[in-house]
């Protein structure tokens, strides 16, 4: 373990140490070295190894990925987990019928027994150690490798070393590469599948301010949503079942009920999913001008269509809320990044520190290696651009048209299927009748109809730089560009159109009905289409990946790059900071801009409004400054602040810890002002908004009556 540690930190301290405290997604098991005195002089009061231990239970042990996307902290030592709102909004949204609207009314388990188990599957992940593995796979590289023949030596020791430590299948193993390939360390993870909605607020109060306060500064919403994980009477991982117990986890966090103060030490432990703070000058030129514009206009065509339809009903409401609410949270978001990153002259900055680095590049003792990096990075840009703009307008189709990319899903495993002899069909027969199921109950025809043509006609229209496929041109062509006819029609005749006519299909198969199958020919030109290149395009590809890599390991070797943590890739880190304001707002009743309060929300309220109503009992409750012991000393109930730590997403859910490592909030946004954030960190405008813990707690005591479920944590006065 030793050698390790020493291994990885010798090529950390190659980097400047200029960085400011707020700055950085930290492995945890480096803490020590890189980070722990600057923590404690900011307020950190926990050891390194309180906060990551291989031996003893540790914060890291409290801290879990949940469901492949977001994070979650267990809160109690019956296995209580919480977790953002819109973390759960699937799982509530699948339990949740017209009758008995869950996502809409909220609910509490009056007991475990009440608790509810969504069919479709829902884990979490513990995370058990990490190792490095960076001189092993390194070894089995050499510079002459193409990109493909780098990436398939890579692959097959990476199988061998998840094969090596997880233990007969008990546990996970992911190697992760970090610093753009030039360092690679493994993860073992243990999963628990048994795991079961404990409670949610109604979502006037879970998703209050809806897509309009998104990203946005002040904040006044409950998000989060409580489960429980569930294992065998050994506390092994199992699937469901009646039989299983609530989990008693290695350590579970504390909740502090003081609240927090301008200039107060917060840090964060979770699962940051991705950040490009490498990515060279023209990668960011290209999002801002080609890829991001078309992300953000077709994410737009297809949330209108859905949304005239979820208007109509609650029950249409429900099929497409959860697709819906991704789409939204990511078109605000790609338009706050084109917006930040223009405003703040992202790509001129990293275009002077690309020009900087060339020139030491060129110098006869680095000439040889990295001599052509820029250059090689800068000739791919140029040759995608134009591509990247068709390939965003082709990716929203995809994203929200659920038969538009019917053949990278189900087709696939259908033509799978109509291949396969007949004792091979009988085993896929449940998978693809399983996979049919979850796709058509999150389905409606009519809307679906709207969607695609609506989707094809902008993609037809608007990726007018680069080749559109064939069958979209031909279809175009014949009908002036609108594709309304022909939607309705591919999908009238297909097999695919409704679970019904795949299990038939599935009866009798014959390649020659899929392959003539209106809509999955169409899917199939359009999925084979976006996954062509030209020779050119594959070559500059394949440069541009040697190039990427040797850039980063020139930025650190010359110094010229101060960046001296890793991107975010969906492993778990720590990034500390403070409390911290934002310049006065108007907008907010507090008296100091880092948190905001129930008056605050109340004076958001509209009646009716589906992005600012409120529930009665909340007004009236305000009225009477019916808050409970969750009132903060000035009286008022607290309910979202701010911190200046540094996340992305991936960590919503996280838990704000205090130096103590207590429980103090919840993260679940940050805010627009600051939104390149994933490439580059603003230390004077990037802030993590909060719910603060105590009205979490004040949520579901006094408001829901769910007392019983505060009693279960361990909370510090």
């Amino acid at each position: 373990m030793k050698k390790i540690i020493l291994s990885l930190i010798v090529g950390m301290m190659l980097l400047p140490m200029s960085m400011k405290a707020d700055e950085g997604m930290w492995f945890l098991m480096f803490i020590e070295r890189l980070n722990h005195r600057d923590m404690q002089k900011e307020g950190l009061q926990l050891t390194s190894e309180e906060i990551y231990s291989i031996n003893h239970h540790s914060l890291k042990d409290a801290i879990v990925q949940f469901n492949g996307g977001c994070t979650a902290e267990i809160i109690s030592k019956d296995g209580l987990v919480l977790t953002n709102h819109h973390c759960g909004y699937d799982a509530v949204a699948e339990l949740s019928t017209a009758d008995n609207n869950l996502l809409k009314d909220g609910f509490w388990a009056q007991n475990k027994m009440a608790e509810k188990h969504p069919e479709t599957s829902l884990y979490v992940r513990f995370f058990v150690r990490m190792d490095d593995c960076s001189k092993r796979i390194l070894a089995k590289l050499n510079p002459s490798m193409s990109e493909a023949d780098r990436e398939k030596a890579v692959n097959a020791e990476i199988a061998l070393i998840e094969k090596e430590n997880n233990e007969g299948g008990k546990y996970t193993v992911s190697v992760k590469s970090f610093f753009q390939g030039n360092e690679y360390y493994y993860f073992v993870y243990q999963d628990y599948k048994d795991v079961r909605l404990v409670g949610v607020p109604p979502e006037s109060l879970g998703k209050f301010g809806g897509d309009t306060d998104n990203w946005e500064w002040p904040r006044h919403t409950a998000d989060f949503s409580m489960f429980r994980v569930y294992a065998d009477k050994e506390g092994n991982p199992a699937d469901y079942s009646p039989n299983n117990v609530p989990l008693q986890p290695k350590h579970y966090l504390p909740v502090n009920l003081a609240g927090v103060k301008e200039g107060d030490f917060a840090m964060i432990l979770g699962y940051p999913g991705t950040t490009n703070r490498w990515m060279p000058a023209g990668g960011i030129e290209q999002n801002v001008k080609f890829a991001y514009p078309a992300w953000v206009e077709g994410a737009k065509t297809g949330m209108d269509n859905m949304k005239k339809y979820m208007d109509q009903s609650d029950a249409l409401n429900l099929v497409y809320a959860s697709k819906y609410a991704r789409t939204a949270n990511y078109w605000k978001n790609r338009q706050g990044m084109i917006d930040a990153l223009t405003k703040f002259g992202t790509a001129s900055s990293k275009a002077k520190q690309e020009a900087k680095f060339d020139k030491w590049a060129n110098k006869p003792a680095n000439k040889a290696k990295y001599g052509n990096v820029i250059t090689n990075i800068n000739k791919f840009y140029a040759l995608t651009n134009e591509k990247s703009r068709h390939d965003n307008y082709l990716s929203q189709l995809f994203r929200t048209s659920a038969l538009g990319n019917i053949a990278r899903t189900l087709g696939k495993q259908v033509d799978a299927y109509v291949k396969a002899d007949a004792a091979k069909r009988a085993q896929m027969a449940p998978a693809i009748e399983e996979a049919a199921t979850a796709i058509y109950k999150d389905l409606y025809l009519p809307a679906e109809k709207d969607i695609l043509a609506a989707q094809l006609k902008l993609y037809a229209t608007k990726s007018t730089g680069y080749k559109i496929a064939p069958m979209v041109e031909k279809i175009g062509a014949e009908n002036n560009n609108d594709f309304t006819k022909y939607a309705n029609a591919a999908i009238d005749l297909s097999i695919f159109s409704s679970l019904d006519r795949v299990k038939a299909f599935l009866q009798l198969p014959t390649q020659g009905q899929l392959d003539n199958d209106p809509l999955y020919a169409l899917s199939t030109n359009l999925v084979t289409h976006f996954t062509s290149k030209s020779d050119e395009i594959a070559k500059a590809q394949n440069d541009y990946g040697a190039s990427f890599r040797l850039l980063v390991e020139g930025l650190r070797e010359s110094k010229i790059g101060a960046i001296k943590y890793p991107d975010a890739n969906s492993t778990l880190r720590l990034t500390y900071g403070k409390v911290r304001a934002l310049p006065a707002d108007k907008r907010n009743d507090a008296k100091i801009n880092n948190y905001t309060t129930l008056d605050g929300q109340v004076k958001k309220y509209k009646k009716g409004d589906e992005e600012f109503d409120l529930p009665v009992k909340v007004l009236e409750m305000n009225k009477k400054k019916d808050y409970g012991r969750f009132a903060d000393k000035d009286g008022s109930l607290h309910v979202n602040f701010l911190t200046d730590n540094d996340i992305t997403g991936g960590n919503s859910g996280s838990p704000v810890l205090n130096g103590k490592g207590e429980l103090i909030g919840l993260a679940f946004d940050g805010n627009i002002e600051a939104m390149a954030g994933d490439v580059i960190f603003d230390n004077k405008l990037q802030r993590t908004i909060n719910v603060d813990i105590r009205y979490v707690l004040w949520v579901i005591e006094n408001f829901s009556g769910a007392k019983h479920i505060v009693d279960e944590m361990t909370l510090v006065k």
